[in-house]
């Protein structure tokens, strides 16, 4: 893979994956393009370029670490000091309440990977299908608007259960579709199981941690196990990484805004646009 086409894939995951309208479905298009118009790279359903996507995943980690860089710590730091007031046996009623956060979000990721692994083979088949990609897509901008019009929801962060995290980790794990946002299902079933849009922002984007550093370790030992040759360079891995992680710190912040405001309903339009693309372009080509 040239440095230019990693460049312009980094450029992809660092803006859709912020953007509630499927990173992965992006990045696989974007892919399909570049071997379309002859690029040498490998196909978008195979090992090493799905480890290629995870490792682009990893950078806009960094973006969320950034941009929540102020809850993160405060998060961190009140979780710990939660677990150790509970082995002193002399817990407050904060330091419960961040045991139970830390516990939730693990149940959360423990639920997606319970969806997500049984079905990791049959998630992937589906990089190889646009026209199931811009099904997917369809089911994501009705989800989206969906979110906009719902009325405010009541659940702080006290009052979030093992329902609710059950919920999110459902969503979180349906999204390993290509076609379907990451963010964006894991924000709007938090909204529907009644969660604030500001707890379902930060939960939403504080489990993605977990759940794609997991994935990519997964990915990467499926790749070294199975012998897979790896033709992907270390600096186009390298360039992915960093230029996803910079071009996320924006769209983070827009789309954080954007919830915020409940203004969702404007990726709906293009994610619509975005698969009768695909549709009228598969029945041309």
């Amino acid at each position: 893979m040239v440095l230019w086409v990693a460049i312009v894939l980094g450029i992809v995951q660092g803006i859709f994956m912020f953007f509630p309208v499927s990173s992965t479905s992006h990045l696989a298009l974007a892919q399909h393009f570049f071997i379309w118009t002859g690029q040498d790279m490998p196909s978008p359903d195979s090992a090493e370029m799905i480890l290629f996507d995870l490792i682009v995943h990893v950078g806009t980690l960094v973006s969320i670490a950034v941009v929540f860089r102020n809850s993160l710590a405060k998060f961190l730091r009140d979780a710990i000091n939660g677990f150790l007031a509970t082995l002193r046996m002399k817990p407050s009623s904060k330091d419960l309440l961040f045991v139970k956060l830390s516990l939730l979000g693990l149940f959360s990721v423990a639920v997606t990977g319970i969806i997500g692994y049984p079905m990791k083979s049959q998630f992937e088949n589906v990089f190889a299908h646009p026209l199931l990609m811009s099904l997917t897509l369809v089911i994501t901008g009705l989800l989206l608007w969906w979110t906009d019009i719902l009325p405010e929801r009541k659940i702080g962060l006290r009052e979030i259960g093992f329902g609710v995290a059950l919920v999110i980790g459902v969503g979180q794990g349906l999204a390993l579709i290509p076609g379907f946002s990451r963010s964006g299902l894991t924000i709007a079933f938090a909204l529907f199981a009644g969660l604030k849009r500001r707890w379902a922002a930060e939960y939403s984007f504080f489990i993605a941690f977990p759940t794609i550093l997991g994935a990519t370790l997964l990915q990467a030992m499926e790749v070294v196990g199975y012998g897979s040759k790896i033709t992907i360079g270390f600096p186009a891995l390298a360039t992915g990484f960093i230029v996803s992680a910079l071009v996320g710190i924006a769209a983070l912040y827009l789309v954080v805004h954007m919830l915020y405001k409940a203004k969702f309903r404007f990726f709906s339009y293009y994610v619509w646009c975005l698969a009768l693309g695909i549709i009228v372009s598969h029945l041309i080509l």
